[in-house]
Protein backbone atom coordinates (compact mmCIF):
# COMPACT_ATOMS: atom_id res chain seq x y z
CA UNK A 1 0.00 0.00 0.00
CA UNK A 2 1.33 3.40 -1.01
CA UNK A 3 1.82 6.24 1.43
CA UNK A 4 -0.53 9.24 1.20
CA UNK A 5 0.35 11.52 -1.70
CA UNK A 6 2.30 8.78 -3.49
CA UNK A 7 1.49 7.32 -6.91
CA UNK A 8 2.51 4.13 -8.67
CA UNK A 9 3.89 5.18 -12.06
CA UNK A 10 5.29 3.17 -14.96
CA UNK A 11 8.95 3.85 -15.63
CA UNK A 12 8.10 4.69 -19.23
CA UNK A 13 5.80 7.48 -18.05
CA UNK A 14 8.66 9.08 -16.13
CA UNK A 15 11.41 8.96 -18.74
CA UNK A 16 12.29 7.57 -22.15
CA UNK A 17 15.75 6.92 -23.67
CA UNK A 18 15.92 9.64 -26.32
CA UNK A 19 19.63 10.51 -26.31
CA UNK A 20 21.27 10.25 -29.76
CA UNK A 21 24.05 7.96 -30.85
CA UNK A 22 27.37 9.54 -31.68
CA UNK A 23 30.69 8.46 -33.14
CA UNK A 24 33.34 8.81 -30.40
CA UNK A 25 35.91 9.72 -33.07
CA UNK A 26 33.88 12.84 -33.88
CA UNK A 27 33.85 13.91 -30.20
CA UNK A 28 37.37 13.05 -29.01
CA UNK A 29 37.35 15.55 -26.14
CA UNK A 30 34.29 14.10 -24.41
CA UNK A 31 34.90 11.56 -21.60
CA UNK A 32 33.69 8.03 -22.28
CA UNK A 33 32.05 5.76 -19.71
CA UNK A 34 32.09 2.00 -20.28
CA UNK A 35 30.48 -0.71 -18.17
CA UNK A 36 33.78 -1.38 -16.40
CA UNK A 37 33.97 2.26 -15.29
CA UNK A 38 30.86 1.95 -13.09
CA UNK A 39 31.13 0.06 -9.81
CA UNK A 40 28.48 -2.54 -9.04
CA UNK A 41 25.89 -1.75 -6.36
CA UNK A 42 27.36 1.63 -5.36
CA UNK A 43 26.39 4.06 -8.18
CA UNK A 44 30.06 5.09 -8.14
CA UNK A 45 32.09 6.15 -11.18
CA UNK A 46 35.54 4.54 -11.18
CA UNK A 47 36.96 6.68 -13.98
CA UNK A 48 36.55 7.58 -17.64
CA UNK A 49 38.33 6.95 -20.93
CA UNK A 50 39.13 9.39 -23.73
CA UNK A 51 36.48 9.03 -26.42
CA UNK A 52 39.26 9.06 -29.01
CA UNK A 53 40.20 5.54 -27.85
CA UNK A 54 36.71 4.13 -28.51
CA UNK A 55 35.66 2.82 -31.92
CA UNK A 56 32.04 1.69 -31.56
CA UNK A 57 29.14 4.16 -31.55
CA UNK A 58 28.00 5.47 -28.18
CA UNK A 59 25.17 7.38 -26.55
CA UNK A 60 25.62 11.09 -25.91
CA UNK A 61 24.49 11.76 -22.34
CA UNK A 62 23.98 14.99 -20.42
CA UNK A 63 24.24 16.01 -16.74
CA UNK A 64 21.47 14.45 -14.60
CA UNK A 65 20.96 11.59 -17.07
CA UNK A 66 20.78 8.15 -15.49
CA UNK A 67 22.98 5.46 -17.04
CA UNK A 68 21.50 2.02 -16.40
CA UNK A 69 23.64 -1.02 -17.26
CA UNK A 70 21.45 -3.33 -19.31
CA UNK A 71 24.11 -6.07 -19.75
CA UNK A 72 23.97 -8.64 -16.93
CA UNK A 73 21.46 -6.71 -14.78
CA UNK A 74 22.60 -8.61 -11.68
CA UNK A 75 25.79 -6.51 -11.80
CA UNK A 76 23.58 -3.62 -10.67
CA UNK A 77 25.43 -0.83 -12.46
CA UNK A 78 23.68 2.53 -12.18
CA UNK A 79 25.24 5.96 -12.56
CA UNK A 80 23.77 9.44 -12.21
CA UNK A 81 25.88 11.57 -14.54
CA UNK A 82 27.10 14.97 -13.39
CA UNK A 83 28.88 15.82 -16.66
CA UNK A 84 28.39 15.59 -20.41
CA UNK A 85 29.94 12.61 -22.14
CA UNK A 86 29.58 9.47 -24.22
CA UNK A 87 28.76 6.03 -22.88
CA UNK A 88 28.68 2.45 -24.05
CA UNK A 89 25.57 1.23 -25.83
CA UNK A 90 25.33 -1.35 -23.04
CA UNK A 91 23.76 1.46 -21.01
CA UNK A 92 20.17 2.63 -21.24
CA UNK A 93 20.32 6.42 -20.92
CA UNK A 94 17.31 7.88 -19.11
CA UNK A 95 16.99 11.70 -19.29
CA UNK A 96 15.56 13.63 -16.33
CA UNK A 97 12.09 15.15 -16.28
CA UNK A 98 10.11 17.54 -14.12
CA UNK A 99 8.26 14.60 -12.52
CA UNK A 100 11.11 13.08 -10.51
CA UNK A 101 14.31 13.96 -8.72
CA UNK A 102 17.05 12.15 -10.77
CA UNK A 103 18.84 10.89 -7.66
CA UNK A 104 15.60 9.34 -6.41
CA UNK A 105 15.18 7.29 -9.58
CA UNK A 106 18.87 6.32 -9.58
CA UNK A 107 18.51 5.02 -6.01
CA UNK A 108 15.38 3.11 -6.98
CA UNK A 109 17.02 1.39 -9.97
CA UNK A 110 19.83 0.37 -7.60
CA UNK A 111 17.62 -1.43 -5.08
CA UNK A 112 17.40 -5.22 -4.88
CA UNK A 113 13.73 -5.45 -5.88
CA UNK A 114 14.34 -3.77 -9.22
CA UNK A 115 17.58 -5.71 -9.78
CA UNK A 116 15.73 -8.99 -9.19
CA UNK A 117 12.95 -7.92 -11.58
CA UNK A 118 15.34 -6.93 -14.37
CA UNK A 119 17.46 -10.04 -13.85
CA UNK A 120 14.42 -12.31 -14.23
CA UNK A 121 13.63 -11.05 -17.73
CA UNK A 122 16.38 -12.85 -19.65
CA UNK A 123 18.61 -15.88 -19.25
CA UNK A 124 21.98 -16.96 -20.66
CA UNK A 125 25.62 -16.08 -20.14
CA UNK A 126 25.21 -12.47 -21.29
CA UNK A 127 21.62 -11.47 -20.52
CA UNK A 128 20.53 -8.01 -21.62
CA UNK A 129 17.39 -6.05 -20.95
CA UNK A 130 15.80 -3.51 -23.25
CA UNK A 131 13.87 -0.44 -22.16
CA UNK A 132 10.74 -1.98 -23.69
CA UNK A 133 11.04 -4.81 -21.15
CA UNK A 134 11.23 -2.52 -18.13
CA UNK A 135 9.19 0.53 -19.17
CA UNK A 136 5.96 -0.80 -17.64
CA UNK A 137 7.56 -1.53 -14.27
CA UNK A 138 5.64 0.39 -11.61
CA UNK A 139 7.70 2.76 -9.45
CA UNK A 140 6.45 4.23 -6.16
CA UNK A 141 6.55 7.99 -6.72
CA UNK A 142 6.29 10.37 -3.74
CA UNK A 143 5.58 14.10 -4.01
CA UNK A 144 8.55 15.90 -5.52
CA UNK A 145 9.39 17.65 -2.23
CA UNK A 146 9.38 14.30 -0.42
CA UNK A 147 11.58 12.76 -3.10
CA UNK A 148 14.17 15.41 -2.30
CA UNK A 149 13.90 14.78 1.44
CA UNK A 150 14.31 11.04 0.82
CA UNK A 151 17.39 11.67 -1.33
CA UNK A 152 18.96 13.90 1.32
CA UNK A 153 18.33 11.28 4.00
CA UNK A 154 19.65 8.45 1.82
CA UNK A 155 22.82 10.35 1.02
CA UNK A 156 23.45 10.96 4.71
CA UNK A 157 22.74 7.39 5.86
CA UNK A 158 24.45 5.63 2.96
CA UNK A 159 27.45 7.94 3.35
CA UNK A 160 27.83 6.59 6.89
CA UNK A 161 27.38 3.04 5.65
CA UNK A 162 30.04 3.64 3.01
CA UNK A 163 32.36 4.97 5.71
CA UNK A 164 31.82 1.77 7.73
CA UNK A 165 32.49 -0.30 4.63
CA UNK A 166 35.77 1.50 3.98
CA UNK A 167 36.91 1.02 7.57
CA UNK A 168 35.97 -2.66 7.44
CA UNK A 169 37.88 -3.06 4.17
CA UNK A 170 41.09 -2.32 6.06
CA UNK A 171 40.68 -5.35 8.34
CA UNK A 172 41.65 -8.08 5.81
CA UNK A 173 44.75 -6.06 4.90
CA UNK A 174 45.71 -5.70 8.57
CA UNK A 175 45.11 -9.41 9.19
CA UNK A 176 47.26 -10.36 6.22
CA UNK A 177 50.08 -8.16 7.54
CA UNK A 178 49.62 -9.64 11.01
CA UNK A 179 49.93 -13.21 9.74
CA UNK A 180 52.99 -12.30 7.67
CA UNK A 181 54.60 -10.64 10.69
CA UNK A 182 53.89 -13.72 12.82
CA UNK A 183 55.49 -15.98 10.20
CA UNK A 184 58.53 -13.71 9.89
CA UNK A 185 58.97 -13.61 13.67
CA UNK A 186 58.43 -17.37 13.99
CA UNK A 187 61.00 -18.37 11.41
CA UNK A 188 63.65 -15.88 12.51
CA UNK A 189 63.59 -16.88 16.19
CA UNK A 190 62.02 -13.69 17.52
CA UNK A 191 58.70 -15.34 18.39
CA UNK A 192 60.31 -17.89 20.72
CA UNK A 193 63.15 -15.81 22.15
CA UNK A 194 61.67 -16.05 25.67
CA UNK A 195 61.25 -19.82 25.29
CA UNK A 196 64.94 -20.18 24.48
CA UNK A 197 65.86 -18.10 27.55
CA UNK A 198 63.99 -20.56 29.73
CA UNK A 199 65.19 -23.69 27.96
CA UNK A 200 68.87 -23.05 27.20
CA UNK A 201 71.12 -25.67 28.74
CA UNK A 202 73.50 -23.31 30.58
CA UNK A 203 74.13 -19.64 31.42
CA UNK A 204 77.32 -19.67 29.37
CA UNK A 205 75.32 -20.35 26.23
CA UNK A 206 73.12 -17.31 27.00
CA UNK A 207 76.20 -15.14 27.48
CA UNK A 208 77.76 -16.27 24.21
CA UNK A 209 74.57 -16.26 22.15
CA UNK A 210 75.65 -14.86 18.73
CA UNK A 211 72.08 -14.10 17.62
CA UNK A 212 72.69 -10.34 17.73
CA UNK A 213 75.59 -10.75 15.31
CA UNK A 214 74.34 -13.44 12.90
CA UNK A 215 70.61 -12.67 12.98
CA UNK A 216 69.94 -16.36 13.81
CA UNK A 217 69.77 -18.02 17.25
CA UNK A 218 72.82 -20.07 18.24
CA UNK A 219 70.81 -23.29 18.46
CA UNK A 220 69.52 -22.95 14.91
CA UNK A 221 71.27 -24.19 11.78
CA UNK A 222 71.10 -23.65 8.05
CA UNK A 223 69.86 -26.69 6.14
CA UNK A 224 69.08 -27.59 2.57
CA UNK A 225 65.60 -28.90 1.88
CA UNK A 226 66.92 -32.23 0.58
CA UNK A 227 67.72 -33.87 3.98
CA UNK A 228 64.55 -32.48 5.58
CA UNK A 229 62.08 -34.31 3.33
CA UNK A 230 61.21 -37.77 2.06
CA UNK A 231 60.21 -38.14 -1.58
CA UNK A 232 59.17 -35.46 -4.03
CA UNK A 233 56.35 -36.87 -6.15
CA UNK A 234 54.88 -35.15 -9.16
CA UNK A 235 51.21 -35.82 -9.86
CA UNK A 236 49.04 -36.77 -12.80
CA UNK A 237 46.62 -34.69 -14.85
CA UNK A 238 44.24 -36.97 -16.74
CA UNK A 239 41.51 -35.53 -18.97
CA UNK A 240 38.75 -34.64 -16.51
CA UNK A 241 37.02 -31.82 -18.43
CA UNK A 242 33.39 -31.52 -17.49
CA UNK A 243 33.69 -34.10 -14.73
CA UNK A 244 32.03 -33.09 -11.45
CA UNK A 245 33.66 -33.48 -8.06
CA UNK A 246 33.73 -37.14 -7.03
CA UNK A 247 31.72 -38.63 -4.20
CA UNK A 248 33.56 -40.04 -1.19
CA UNK A 249 33.84 -43.52 -2.72
CA UNK A 250 35.09 -42.31 -6.13
CA UNK A 251 38.58 -41.33 -7.23
CA UNK A 252 39.40 -37.71 -7.99
CA UNK A 253 42.31 -35.46 -8.91
CA UNK A 254 42.94 -32.18 -7.10
CA UNK A 255 43.15 -28.91 -9.01
CA UNK A 256 46.09 -26.58 -8.46
CA UNK A 257 43.62 -24.22 -6.79
CA UNK A 258 43.34 -26.77 -3.97
CA UNK A 259 46.79 -25.59 -2.87
CA UNK A 260 46.62 -22.17 -1.20
CA UNK A 261 49.17 -20.52 1.05
CA UNK A 262 49.03 -22.56 4.32
CA UNK A 263 45.61 -24.04 3.49
CA UNK A 264 44.41 -27.06 1.53
CA UNK A 265 40.99 -26.82 -0.16
CA UNK A 266 39.81 -30.41 -0.40
CA UNK A 267 36.74 -29.62 -2.52
CA UNK A 268 38.86 -28.20 -5.35
CA UNK A 269 39.03 -31.40 -7.38
CA UNK A 270 37.65 -33.24 -10.39
CA UNK A 271 36.28 -36.75 -10.76
CA UNK A 272 38.54 -39.30 -12.45
CA UNK A 273 36.75 -40.64 -15.57
CA UNK A 274 35.57 -44.21 -15.09
CA UNK A 275 37.55 -45.41 -18.13
CA UNK A 276 40.84 -44.53 -16.38
CA UNK A 277 42.47 -46.54 -13.64
CA UNK A 278 43.50 -44.67 -10.49
CA UNK A 279 47.11 -44.45 -9.36
CA UNK A 280 47.08 -45.25 -5.65
CA UNK A 281 50.72 -44.20 -5.25
CA UNK A 282 49.59 -40.59 -5.91
CA UNK A 283 46.83 -40.66 -3.28
CA UNK A 284 47.01 -37.82 -0.76
CA UNK A 285 47.57 -38.67 2.89
CA UNK A 286 47.28 -36.66 6.06
CA UNK A 287 50.49 -34.79 6.92
CA UNK A 288 51.52 -34.50 3.26
CA UNK A 289 53.09 -31.25 2.12
CA UNK A 290 52.16 -29.80 -1.26
CA UNK A 291 53.80 -27.10 -3.36
CA UNK A 292 52.67 -25.99 -6.81
CA UNK A 293 55.44 -26.43 -9.35
CA UNK A 294 54.06 -24.61 -12.42
CA UNK A 295 51.53 -22.06 -13.57
CA UNK A 296 51.19 -18.28 -13.52
CA UNK A 297 53.97 -16.66 -11.49
CA UNK A 298 51.68 -15.83 -8.59
CA UNK A 299 50.46 -19.45 -8.41
CA UNK A 300 53.80 -21.29 -8.70
CA UNK A 301 55.63 -22.28 -5.47
CA UNK A 302 52.52 -21.99 -3.27
CA UNK A 303 52.83 -24.36 -0.31
CA UNK A 304 50.42 -25.91 2.19
CA UNK A 305 50.22 -28.68 4.76
CA UNK A 306 47.49 -31.33 4.40
CA UNK A 307 46.11 -31.82 7.89
CA UNK A 308 43.20 -34.13 7.08
CA UNK A 309 41.97 -35.36 3.71
CA UNK A 310 39.27 -37.68 2.40
CA UNK A 311 40.45 -40.90 0.69
CA UNK A 312 40.91 -41.43 -3.05
CA UNK A 313 42.21 -37.99 -3.98
CA UNK A 314 45.32 -37.86 -6.17
CA UNK A 315 47.79 -35.03 -6.73
CA UNK A 316 47.81 -33.35 -10.13
CA UNK A 317 50.73 -32.90 -12.51
CA UNK A 318 51.45 -29.28 -11.52
CA UNK A 319 51.89 -30.08 -7.82
CA UNK A 320 54.80 -31.70 -5.91
CA UNK A 321 53.97 -33.84 -2.88
CA UNK A 322 56.55 -34.55 -0.16
CA UNK A 323 56.73 -35.50 3.51
CA UNK A 324 58.92 -34.20 6.33
CA UNK A 325 61.84 -36.17 7.69
CA UNK A 326 60.45 -36.30 11.24
CA UNK A 327 63.90 -36.82 12.77
CA UNK A 328 64.84 -33.30 11.68
CA UNK A 329 61.73 -31.30 10.85
CA UNK A 330 58.01 -31.03 11.55
CA UNK A 331 55.79 -30.92 8.49
CA UNK A 332 53.80 -28.00 9.92
CA UNK A 333 56.99 -26.07 10.62
CA UNK A 334 58.21 -26.59 7.05
CA UNK A 335 54.87 -25.25 5.76
CA UNK A 336 55.31 -22.14 7.92
CA UNK A 337 58.93 -21.66 6.81
CA UNK A 338 58.01 -21.94 3.13
CA UNK A 339 55.34 -19.26 3.52
CA UNK A 340 57.31 -16.49 5.24
CA UNK A 341 57.47 -13.25 3.22
CA UNK A 342 61.25 -13.61 2.79
CA UNK A 343 60.98 -17.23 1.59
CA UNK A 344 58.13 -16.43 -0.83
CA UNK A 345 60.29 -13.68 -2.30
CA UNK A 346 63.29 -16.02 -2.55
CA UNK A 347 61.24 -18.79 -4.18
CA UNK A 348 60.11 -16.31 -6.80
CA UNK A 349 63.73 -15.86 -7.89
CA UNK A 350 64.08 -19.63 -8.39
CA UNK A 351 61.22 -19.92 -10.88
CA UNK A 352 62.21 -20.53 -14.50
CA UNK A 353 60.33 -19.17 -17.49
CA UNK A 354 60.13 -15.88 -19.34
CA UNK A 355 56.42 -15.16 -19.24
CA UNK A 356 54.62 -14.46 -15.95
CA UNK A 357 51.74 -16.53 -17.32
CA UNK A 358 53.82 -19.71 -17.24
CA UNK A 359 56.76 -20.37 -14.90
CA UNK A 360 58.18 -23.50 -13.27
CA UNK A 361 59.93 -24.52 -10.03
CA UNK A 362 62.24 -27.45 -10.76
CA UNK A 363 62.84 -30.31 -8.34
CA UNK A 364 66.59 -29.67 -8.26
CA UNK A 365 66.17 -26.02 -7.22
CA UNK A 366 63.61 -26.94 -4.60
CA UNK A 367 65.83 -29.64 -3.11
CA UNK A 368 68.75 -27.19 -2.87
CA UNK A 369 66.62 -24.53 -1.18
CA UNK A 370 68.10 -23.42 2.17
CA UNK A 371 66.26 -22.42 5.31
CA UNK A 372 66.93 -21.68 8.99
CA UNK A 373 66.15 -24.75 11.10
CA UNK A 374 65.48 -24.69 14.86
CA UNK A 375 65.82 -27.80 17.06
CA UNK A 376 62.73 -30.04 17.09
CA UNK A 377 61.53 -28.92 20.56
CA UNK A 378 61.57 -25.30 19.44
CA UNK A 379 59.81 -26.22 16.20
CA UNK A 380 56.98 -27.65 18.31
CA UNK A 381 56.81 -24.43 20.32
CA UNK A 382 56.86 -22.29 17.17
CA UNK A 383 54.02 -24.26 15.62
CA UNK A 384 51.99 -24.04 18.83
CA UNK A 385 52.42 -20.28 19.13
CA UNK A 386 51.77 -19.57 15.47
CA UNK A 387 48.61 -21.67 15.46
CA UNK A 388 47.36 -19.86 18.57
CA UNK A 389 47.96 -16.46 17.00
CA UNK A 390 46.44 -17.54 13.70
CA UNK A 391 43.38 -18.85 15.57
CA UNK A 392 42.97 -15.37 17.07
CA UNK A 393 43.24 -13.85 13.59
CA UNK A 394 40.63 -16.34 12.33
CA UNK A 395 38.23 -15.24 15.07
CA UNK A 396 38.67 -11.60 14.09
CA UNK A 397 38.19 -12.54 10.45
CA UNK A 398 34.93 -14.34 11.26
CA UNK A 399 33.67 -11.29 13.15
CA UNK A 400 34.70 -9.12 10.19
CA UNK A 401 32.75 -11.34 7.78
CA UNK A 402 29.61 -11.02 9.90
CA UNK A 403 30.01 -7.26 10.20
CA UNK A 404 30.58 -6.90 6.45
CA UNK A 405 27.49 -9.00 5.67
CA UNK A 406 25.45 -6.82 8.05
CA UNK A 407 26.73 -3.60 6.40
CA UNK A 408 26.03 -5.00 2.93
CA UNK A 409 22.45 -5.83 3.95
CA UNK A 410 22.06 -2.44 5.61
CA UNK A 411 22.25 -0.53 2.31
CA UNK A 412 19.39 -2.48 0.78
CA UNK A 413 17.42 -2.34 4.02
CA UNK A 414 17.65 1.46 4.01
CA UNK A 415 16.65 1.64 0.33
CA UNK A 416 13.65 -0.64 0.92
CA UNK A 417 12.54 1.53 3.82
CA UNK A 418 12.86 4.65 1.67
CA UNK A 419 10.61 3.28 -1.07
CA UNK A 420 7.99 2.17 1.45
CA UNK A 421 7.70 5.77 2.62
CA UNK A 422 9.17 5.02 6.05
CA UNK A 423 12.46 6.90 5.89
CA UNK A 424 11.42 10.53 6.27
CA UNK A 425 8.36 12.25 7.79
CA UNK A 426 5.63 13.22 5.36
CA UNK A 427 4.38 16.76 4.95
CA UNK A 428 0.62 17.14 4.26
CA UNK A 429 1.38 20.44 2.53
CA UNK A 430 3.41 18.72 -0.19
CA UNK A 431 1.78 18.74 -3.59
CA UNK A 432 0.62 15.13 -4.17
CA UNK A 433 2.34 13.22 -6.93
CA UNK A 434 -1.05 12.79 -8.63
CA UNK A 435 -1.50 16.58 -8.94
CA UNK A 436 2.00 16.98 -10.34
CA UNK A 437 1.41 14.20 -12.86
CA UNK A 438 -1.94 15.64 -13.93
CA UNK A 439 -0.51 19.14 -14.38
CA UNK A 440 2.33 17.78 -16.47
CA UNK A 441 -0.07 15.70 -18.58
CA UNK A 442 -2.15 18.81 -19.25
CA UNK A 443 0.92 20.82 -20.14
CA UNK A 444 2.10 18.10 -22.50
CA UNK A 445 -1.37 17.91 -24.05
CA UNK A 446 -1.41 21.68 -24.63
CA UNK A 447 2.09 21.52 -26.09
CA UNK A 448 0.97 18.73 -28.39
CA UNK A 449 -2.10 20.71 -29.48
CA UNK A 450 0.00 23.80 -30.17
CA UNK A 451 2.38 21.69 -32.18
CA UNK A 452 -0.53 20.25 -34.17
CA UNK A 453 -2.00 23.69 -34.82
CA UNK A 454 1.38 24.98 -35.79
CA UNK A 455 1.79 22.06 -38.13
CA UNK A 456 -1.65 22.66 -39.70
CA UNK A 457 -0.93 26.38 -40.24
CA UNK A 458 2.40 25.52 -41.74
CA UNK A 459 0.76 23.04 -44.12
CA UNK A 460 -1.86 25.66 -45.10
CA UNK A 461 0.87 28.16 -45.91
CA UNK A 462 2.63 25.56 -48.00
CA UNK A 463 -0.60 24.79 -49.87
CA UNK A 464 -1.31 28.46 -50.50
CA UNK A 465 2.23 28.98 -51.65
CA UNK A 466 1.89 26.04 -53.99
CA UNK A 467 -1.33 27.45 -55.47
CA UNK A 468 0.33 30.84 -55.94
CA UNK A 469 3.23 29.23 -57.73
CA UNK A 470 0.75 27.38 -59.95
CA UNK A 471 -1.04 30.63 -60.93
CA UNK A 472 2.10 32.55 -61.82
CA UNK A 473 2.69 30.78 -65.13
CA UNK A 474 -0.88 31.60 -66.21
CA UNK A 475 -0.36 35.27 -65.35
CA UNK A 476 2.80 35.26 -67.34
CA UNK A 477 0.97 33.70 -70.26
CA UNK A 478 -1.70 36.45 -70.17
CA UNK A 479 0.92 39.13 -70.36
Amino acid sequence: MLSPGWESVALGDLTKPTRPRRSPQEHPLLPFVGMEQVESHTRRLLGTLPSSEVKSTAFHFQPNDILYGRLRPYLNKVLLANFEGLCSSEFIVMPPSEVFEPKYLAFYLNNDDFVAFANSLNQGDRPRVSFEQIDEHEIPLPPLAEQRRIVAKLEGLLGKVDGCRKRLAKIPILLKRFRQSVLAAACSGRLTADWREENLSSPSERENDPEAVTGMPAEWSISRMEPLIHGLDQGWSPQCEGQPSPSADEWGVIKTTAVQALSFLEMENKKLPSILKPRPELELKSDDLLITRAGPRARAAVCCHVHLVRPRLMICDKVYRFRANEERALSRFLALALNTPAMVEHLDTLKTGISDSGVNLTQSKFRELKLSLPPLPEQHEIVRRVEALFALADQIEARYAKAKAHVDRLTQSILAKAFRGELVPQDPHDEPASALLERIREERSRSFSRAQRGGTAHNDRRKNASRGEAKKPATLRRS
